[in-house]
């Protein structure tokens, strides 16, 4: 009986078949094993400059007359500003800038310096320390509650709330609380690519009427959650939020988020990579205040609001929105702004949760 060989040809396309489903293997598992923002680097490059500048110009003319809501008055300096300020910024991951309105108008940075001074604290040491020091849940209560405090074991609930961004203050690594000021100004000043420029006025209006801080400071204090002297924490607080910004300046800084901690202007980390996500969903859980979830359900995007009229959206690994309006809802976010983000996302289709 004649013995069967095999053909080589044969052998070779049997070889030839596994050496590509191998290698096809390798490349599927390189892309689910990446972070998603690696998958998706290449996804701004689907739209085009004129696309999104086309979205921003759409999202400034339907919304600039839009005279709704009104300029916080608790503090009296923010009632002053020009309520008809309106600009868009939109800086994409790898730093194109597209722009419509008054994007050189400034406005005080207020709460949205929470987001800056939580990544400073990240950055110094980690991410767990402030989810078990300060916290990572939406209160369910006002941003300058003290019965959250109480709710929550003597813990402020999360670093975008007074009492933790207050907490978050204190914790910032420094040998005093001149330091202490010196690097949570720099480290925003990294973040927009310039120096940012300190609003005198805003600082003596709000210092003034800083009582609830200072109780809310001295209460957490008392349960041994600070890291430094309660009052000159407030005060350091104070001054983070009196720094002037445009919606170019929020815009870059989103976009430094959106890029995985890299300011895409300068080519500067600002945040350890790892970190980024942890505070995007910080931003996603309780950027608006009291509003957060209507926002998340409306736009699907990390943001953060400040009462002096900034909005600051991240797209992550795609761009971040940033735009400057006085006018406020009743939850304290800029009317405006947030009209025109929701607008752009809509109209460019980046919502992160449809993707």
């Amino acid at each position: 009986m004649k013995e069967r060989g095999l053909n080589p040809v044969s052998i070779d396309r049997r070889l030839m078949t596994k050496l590509v489903l191998f290698a096809a293997l390798l490349i599927l598992t390189a892309a689910y094993s990446a972070p998603a923002w690696a998958r998706d680097a290449a996804a701004p490059a689907a739209l085009s400059d004129a696309a999104i500048q086309q979205a921003v110009t759409e999202a400034y003319e339907k919304f600039k007359d839009d005279d709704s809501g009104k300029n916080a008055d608790y503090i009296s300096a923010l009632s002053k500003v020009d309520p008809k300020i309106f600009g868009i910024t939109v800086v994409t991951a790898d730093g194109r800038i597209f722009e419509a309105g008054d994007t050189r108008a400034e406005v005080s940075i207020q709460s949205i310096s929470k987001v800056f001074t939580a990544s400073l604290v990240m950055q110094q040491r980690g991410a767990e320390f402030v989810q078990e020091k300060i916290g990572a849940n939406a209160t369910g209560l006002p941003f300058n509650s003290v019965m959250a405090i109480e709710l929550h074991g003597g813990s402020a609930g999360n670093p975008f709330v007074n009492a933790g961004a207050i907490q978050a203050t204190s914790w910032v690594a420094a040998k005093d609380s001149s330091e202490r000021w010196a690097r949570i100004k720099a480290n925003m000043d990294a973040y927009a690519g310039r120096e940012l420029p300190f609003n005198q006025e805003v600082y003596e209006s709000e210092l003034n009427d800083n009582k609830r801080n200072q109780a809310i400071a001295k209460l957490l204090d008392a349960y041994g959650r600070m890291g430094s002297d309660p009052l000159e924490a407030v005060t350091v607080y104070t001054m983070q939020c009196s720094v002037n910004v445009m919606a170019r300046d929020l815009g870059i800084m989103g976009a430094a988020l959106a890029n995985h901690g890299i300011n895409p202007l300068t080519g500067k980390r600002v945040l350890e990579g790892r970190y980024v996500p942890k505070l995007l969903a910080l931003m996603a859980t309780a950027g608006l205040y009291d509003n957060a979830g209507d926002w998340l359900y409306a736009a699907g995007a990390p943001a953060k609001s400040g009462v002096g009229g900034g909005l600051l959206v991240v797209i992550p690994g795609r761009m971040a929105i940033g735009t400057v309006s006085p006018p406020l809802d009743r939850y304290g976010n800029s009317v405006r702004g947030q009209k025109a983000s929701i607008y752009i996302i809509e109209k460019l289709g980046l919502n992160p949760l449809a993707q």
